[in-house]
């Protein structure tokens, strides 16, 4: 008996239907699907391009595509904030800031992008300690002696910092305030100009990043007189504390963190987030921090949103009661 016509035709096409390629979903394309671009607001060598650098030689490992270092420095971090403020929110544009981001909120008054807004925290990172150092032959062993010097010369004295606004600039303005003392200003464009005319006795005092003066300390090019931060620190324990000199409030650091594009995808930033910390949890990269005096700060995206509202209060009790302004 043979098969009817109209059922040869129907097992034909279950036959067809079996071999035929299943139908593929639309999925999203693997993150990331291109080079990610990672902004450091200031010029090459300081301690934000140590950081980043370091960072981003770990996660291009990780994901498989290169996360490149751009350094693009200007307006006190502005300019390179506002490039990832208005890039594409896709996970491939990240900027890292310090100090000077929540400075900026107060302090600039025509910001081209909103800190609150146009950004959000990513993954906290690091954070160096400052310290007031001088130049060896200013005669002044300690902060104390550096304040009475201060107070017999009012108005003669000058401090250099990393710039305006910046953290070196307002933790002068705390020591001003705290000792009731007057101080000039000297804004430099980056620590290392500034650092080289406190070593060659053109200003007086800075309070710069501990990992980056520590070696003129030891080779005796500058005098440490107090470190601006609550405890001494591990990095260097003989150098008190400004606090323990009787100044008390007076506390500064660096700190470094990276933010994205206001919406791009909450699973893009959870991700970067576990893997920076997953980098800074390595030994290698405790390694590399401790023999730069930085200590790494994991934290998640909602803890790092909650330091940078802190720092932003902060910082602009500090603007109001200096009355530092750009000008």
């Amino acid at each position: 008996m043979t098969t009817s016509s109209p059922r040869r035709a129907l097992l034909r096409a279950l036959g067809a239907a079996a071999l035929a390629p299943a139908p593929v979903a639309h999925a999203q394309p693997a993150y990331p699907s291109k080079p990610v671009r990672m902004v450091v607001p200031f010029p090459p060598g300081g301690t934000t391009d140590f950081v980043t650098r370091l960072v981003a030689q770990e996660l291009t490992k990780v994901f498989g595509q290169p996360f490149l270092v751009e350094n693009r420095p200007g307006a006190g971090t502005v300019i390179g904030v506002d490039a990832v403020a208005k890039a594409a929110p896709d996970g491939h544009a990240f900027v890292t800031v310090a100090n000077s981001f929540t400075v900026n909120h107060t302090l600039v008054k025509k910001l081209p992008y909103d800190t609150l807004r146009d950004l959000r925290p990513v993954a906290l990172m690091a954070v160096s300690e400052h310290v007031l150092v001088v130049n060896p032959q200013l005669p002044a062993r300690d902060a104390r002696e550096f304040v009475a010097l201060a107070r017999a010369q009012p108005g003669r004295l000058a401090y250099a910092s990393f710039g305006n606004g910046t953290s070196a600039h307002l933790a002068g303005e705390m020591l001003k305030i705290v000792a009731s003392v007057d101080l000039v200003h000297v804004p430099y464009k980056g620590q290392a100009p500034a650092l080289a005319d406190v070593i060659g006795g053109q200003v007086a005092a800075i309070f710069a990043n501990l990992p980056e003066v520590l070696p003129q300390i030891q080779a005796g090019r500058v005098r440490a007189l107090g470190l601006a931060a609550p405890a001494r620190s591990r990095f260097a324990p003989e150098i008190p504390t400004l606090a323990e000199q009787g100044f008390a409030g007076i506390e500064s650091n660096s700190w470094f963190g990276l933010l994205a594009p206001a919406r791009t995808p909450d699973d893009v930033v959870a991700r970067v987030n576990a893997e920076v910390n997953r980098v800074l949890a390595q030994p290698a990269t405790r390694e590399a921090f401790e023999k730069a005096g930085i200590a790494s700060l994991a934290r998640s995206p909602q803890a790092f949103g909650e330091f940078l509202q802190a720092e932003i209060g902060r910082y602009a009790e500090v603007i109001r009661r200096a009355g530092v302004t750009l000008e």
